[in-house]
């Protein structure tokens, strides 16, 4: 049976360099597919290099804890701080959405703006994720797939990443990062339960190498994933224009950049006839 992965690149829209890496990654290297992230200060640029770049699937990046809403709705007061920003960290948004129908209200008015922000520029989304993954909370999923429904969006992110790859053969990773995937694969098994139509591949990669991906983990996903059909999450750009006090990824994102062009990225999905696609052709 083929293999089909899609490999992904967060952040799209979240400036200059950030794009730019993005593109680069695609028409360099082995990237299949990106999230616009659209209340960040180089969305815009990110869609219309979305529109002028045909093969590169382009998703929504659902973001509820970094930067400005982009619904000027009343409800959303609940999201925010008192300079309008958002309020909550995922962890403490995820403890609202369980307990707070207001909160609830507010997520889906503003994740349903962002998907229409998408649409309104021309770009027909692959996919749906989020960033810090959010969408996964249990309570946020099931509004993410009512949105996706609603827009005739097919996929969502399968945040269910194997525990084997927090070991060798794969690179070794850190505390946090295990704990990360660990968490993700909890939740992607209640996500699974709540509603698996959207989910279009069977494992999900980059979790608990966050900040770490590069060659040998290119390597690992190639030789040694079992899950026919799967997608990476990768972190691609140019340092010079990220501000740091929006992400913790900076210089880490030329060393992916570098990865994801470099000769033997190709070469290891060739060599083990991995067939790299975007959501919207799986």
């Amino acid at each position: 049976m083929e293999k089909r992965l899609v490999i992904n690149a967060d952040d799209f829209g979240l400036c200059e360099g950030v794009n730019k890496g993005i593109l680069q990654a695609y028409a360099d290297g082995v990237l299949t597919s990106a999230t616009i992230m659209v209340n960040m200060p180089a969305s815009e640029q990110a869609a219309g290099l979305a529109r002028k770049t045909a093969g590169l699937g382009i998703g929504v990046h659902l973001n509820l804890t970094e930067g400005r809403p982009v619904s000027d709705a009343a409800c959303i007061g609940v999201l925010v701080d008192s300079s309008g920003r958002f309020a909550y960290s995922p962890g403490r948004l995820a403890l609202r959405s369980l307990f707070s129908s207001d909160i609830r209200v507010a997520i889906e008015t503003e994740m349903t703006e962002q998907v229409k922000w998408v649409l309104r520029r021309a770009i027909k989304p692959t996919h749906l994720d989020s960033h810090k993954h959010v969408h996964c909370f249990p309570a946020i999923f099931s509004i993410v797939c009512r949105i996706a429904r609603r827009f005739q969006i097919d996929a969502i992110r399968y945040g269910y990443e194997p525990g084997y790859v927090s070991k060798p053969p794969f690179p070794i990773t850190d505390a946090d990062g295990r704990k990360r995937a660990r968490t993700l694969r909890r939740m992607a098994k209640v996500n699974r339960w709540q509603n698996a139509d959207f989910f279009k591949t069977d494992a999900f990669f980059g979790a608990a190498h966050t900040g770490r991906m590069g060659a040998n983990l290119l390597k690992a996903v190639a030789l040694y994933n079992s899950a026919s059909t799967a997608e990476l999450m990768t972190h691609p750009g140019l340092a010079y224009d990220i501000d740091a006090g929006q992400t913790r990824l900076v210089k880490q994102r030329q060393a992916e950049l570098a990865a994801l062009c470099g000769e033997q990225a190709k070469k290891y999905f060739e060599e083990a006839g991995v067939k790299l696609v975007h959501y919207g052709q799986l």
